[in-house]
């Protein structure tokens, strides 16, 4: 069974609206209740950036340091793993909030090379009201779902995507400036050929993994199995054919069109148009067109499913991050939902307005109330 990796300790500085927030944290459940507005969401979204990227919301390093505060935050992270205890922290000083290079990690102490470093030792997975709509929203929200559980298996998919994107940035800026430079334009599209299969591949076989794991749920049970695929040129065609043969075959296909490309003023074929497919397996029917309750469902499945891939290729059990997630699941579903998560033996941090609707738990996670920039034990 995976070991595993819990947070000890938190301590946030200039977060959100938490000045100086220190709380010790137990191993499996923990529950943070509270008014809306108080603060529960922005907790879980401190512990999401102990992960590449932006964070659950996504949102600006200017957005995410306190109000009244000199520009920068910082957090800080005890961990208990496999490989024992370490210290993580990250954040930004005032003035660095332009972008992702400006957030700085630091691991026992010593500076890391960039946020990706912080896979070694721990990966994070969240569920929010936000992704609710994820089966009916835009392709682009379901290609980033999909690529963050990459993530969680595969740590060096951040890379490959940024290097990927910041590839068609420049070749979008030739299209547009209308350049007719051969040799730029070689040099782009090969690399836009590499990072681009590469990044199809690791999302097929993710799928594959992935499928293979919900198999595993059962035929009739609170959270249905769900069938899923991909909807990519290039993901189909990784399937089929060497990788070597894929790159040119995207690579001539990037060159053939652009004057296409050059005409709409963008790239129109690679995989930022791929899209990720899933039908709900006991009904035969689309996610999209399931009622609001079987897509939550569906996506709690998917999401605990990929938990325990996450564990076993990791050999450490991911922290699963879950807002909200009591209200929008009935009595069974709650109380099914907490008997896999302790299956799953990962540390979980769930939210809500109610710690009752967690009441199941008593005895069995840790319960913390939080009011406004404060969080103590729940009475």
């Amino acid at each position: 069974m995976p070991v595993q990796t819990h947070i000890s300790k938190l301590t946030l500085t200039n977060f959100r609206n938490y000045a100086a927030l220190a709380i010790d944290l137990a191993p499996g459940a923990v529950v943070f209740s509270g008014d809306n507005g108080a603060g529960k969401t922005n907790l879980l979204e401190a512990i999401s950036f102990l992960t590449p990227g932006r964070g659950l919301r996504r949102a600006p390093y200017a957005d995410v340091a306190r109000e009244g505060g000199d520009g920068g935050f910082a957090l800080h992270a005890r961990l208990d793993g496999p490989d024992g205890p370490v210290e993580i922290g990250t954040g930004i000083s005032g003035g660095d909030s332009a972008g992702e290079g400006g957030r700085r990690v630091r691991i026992n102490g010593a500076a890391a090379r960039s946020t990706e470093d912080m896979l070694e030792w721990l990966r994070v997975v969240w569920l929010t009201p936000a992704m609710d709509a994820l089966f009916t929203g835009p392709a682009a929200d379901r290609r980033r779902f999909l690529d963050r559980l990459v993530l969680a298996i595969d740590p060096g998919h951040g890379q490959r995507a940024l290097d990927y994107e910041k590839a068609m940035r420049g070749r979008n800026r030739l299209l547009t400036e209308g350049s007719r430079n051969d040799r730029w334009f070689d040099a782009i599209e090969t690399q836009m050929a590499e990072t681009g299969v590469a990044i199809a591949a690791a999302r097929a076989e993710m799928v594959r993994l992935l499928a293979a794991m919900i198999d595993k749920l059962p035929d009739t049970g609170p959270f249905p199995q769900a069938d899923i695929g991909l909807s990519g040129e290039l993901e189909a065609a990784v399937a089929a054919a060497p990788a070597v043969d894929v790159e040119e075959r995207f690579r001539r296909t990037l060159v053939e069109g652009r004057d296409r490309d050059r005409a709409a003023g963008r790239t129109l074929e690679g995989p930022h148009r791929s899209d990720l497919v899933v039908r709900h397996r006991p009904k035969a029917m689309p996610a999209e067109l399931c009622s609001t309750g079987e897509q939550k469902a569906l996506l709690v499945g998917i999401v605990l499913s990929h938990a325990r891939l996450t564990g076993e290729m990791s050999g450490m059990t991911p922290i699963l991050l879950l807002d909200e997630i009591a209200a929008h699941l009935d009595g069974g579903r709650r109380a099914a939902l907490f008997s896999i998560l302790e299956e799953v033996n990962c540390q979980v941090f769930m939210t809500g307005t109610d710690a009752a609707l967690f009441s199941s738990l008593k005895g069995r996670a840790q319960f913390l109330t939080v009011d406004h920039g404060t969080v103590g034990p729940t009475v």
